[in-house]
């Protein structure tokens, strides 16, 4: 029974260690637990509902009041009945419909249109910081697992050659001091390896932790496809969407400011039993209807200064978005330049790694024959690890260039 459970466990450590998993499991987990864009979708419907409240405003008012009153008089004494009449019952239902205009309608509507539309916009862009977030920190892991399992398999060729070194060693070949100095090389490169999973674990915990996942677990990742995405010029990305929103939202409360100074008209009316019992008060139902008419004369030019306001805030918000065209031209300039400038380094340590990588060939079979030197040998394996380092190192950075162009050049 041991023995069943013991190899159910090593199976099942040996999954949990081989599983993959790919960015867009990541990307997916992270918008999925993501409280802010949980947040901004609540308000998109809150939005809704705010508008429909609106609408019933345009509704009429319907509601239902019963007042009783008695002023009693002793000889004189109390209330004028002229003016409380002595006694009074009303049980009334009352309408209050106001009389809106079409463009006041269309104002209010377009208030919520414009809020609407900045909360998408608030959302997109949340959606792309996340997935820059996400994007960078798995290429940051994917690049520390590739130098981990390089570095294993530079130890793996240590061992080799040290199996080889230690029987030239008892052959007298070579020295033992020669022969130590290699296996501290190689402890040295046990290190390493250790370091960098360490580096790799912690990597993918803050991938995790990004995506909003609980998990431990040691997986591979998968190689993420990363490409430079179609350019978006500055006028058509959600970054000056966000410009265009502001300008409309100052548009739109000029029009509430002139809307608010219009004359407003409401339909008033009732229906019910209102009596003093004064005479035949079985008589007294009935009803009435009204107009209310309110008309603004002088707020102490309010309008105006409110108005003189907004236009501050447009010229505001165009000396905003002038600049960011001019950030934004230069941010790419200086982006695409550095990609540049990492495809140029790469062809140089591409072109190193296969002279290294002779060398150590060279090396090796010079070392059978005792022609070599050790510290030749361990200095060849060095440059080589550094050189690969160095570009696993440049593969990372050029992938997290395409990770920042892409976030700024395309609306995906």
């Amino acid at each position: 029974m041991k023995n069943i459970f013991f190899i159910f466990l090593i199976l099942f450590t040996a999954k949990s260690f081989s599983q993959e998993k790919d960015l867009v499991f990541y990307i997916e987990k992270a918008q999925t637990n993501s409280p802010l864009l949980k947040d901004i979708s609540n308000q998109i419907q809150s939005n809704t509902i705010d508008s429909l409240l609106i609408r019933a405003t345009y509704k009429p008012l319907v509601s239902g009041n019963l007042n009783g009153n008695y002023a009693p008089n002793y000889h004189g004494f109390g209330y004028d009945t002229a003016l409380s009449n002595g006694q009074s019952i009303s049980g009334l239902i009352g309408i209050n419909q106001k009389i809106i205009g079409k463009s006041i309608v269309n104002s209010q509507a377009e208030t919520f249109k414009i809020i609407k539309e900045g909360l998408v916009l608030n959302k997109k862009i949340a959606v792309k910081d996340l997935n820059k977030a996400i994007i960078a920190q798995y290429i940051t892991a994917f690049g520390s697992a590739e130098q981990l399992v390089y570095n294993q398999n530079m130890i793996q060729l240590l061992k080799n050659e040290a199996v080889i070194l230690k029987k030239l060693t008892q052959h007298s070949i070579y020295r033992q001091t020669d022969y130590l100095i290699f296996i501290t090389t190689l402890k040295q490169q046990e290190l390493q390896v250790l370091q960098l999973k360490q580096q790799y674990q912690n990597d993918l915990g803050l991938l995790n932790y990004l995506s909003g996942e609980t998990d431990t677990t040691f997986v591979n990742l998968k190689k993420p496809t990363i490409a430079l995405k179609s350019f978006q010029k500055e006028e058509t990305t959600i970054f000056e969407k966000q410009f265009e929103i502001d300008s409309l939202k100052i548009i739109n409360q000029n029009k509430l400011i002139d809307n608010s100074y219009k004359p407003s008209l409401s339909l008033l009316g009732d229906a019910g039993y209102l009596s003093s019992f004064a005479n035949q008060g079985y008589k007294n139902f009935g009803f009435s209807v009204g107009l209310g008419l309110s008309i603004p004369i002088y707020d102490g030019n309010q309008k105006t200064l409110l108005h003189q306001k907004n236009e501050t805030a447009l010229a505001t918000n165009l000396a905003y978005k002038n600049n960011f065209n001019k950030q934004f031209q230069q941010q790419l300039l200086m982006l695409n330049q550095r990609l540049k400038q990492t495809i140029e380094i790469q062809n140089q340590l591409q072109s190193q790694l296969q002279i290294s990588d002779a060398l150590i060939d060279a090396d090796k079979k010079l070392l059978l024959s005792g022609d070599a030197q050790i510290t030749d040998f361990m200095i060849a394996i060095g440059n080589v690890i550094n050189i690969n380092n160095t570009i696993s190192q440049n593969k990372i950075n050029t992938l997290q260039l395409i990770n920042e162009i892409n976030y700024w050049s395309s609306n995906d």
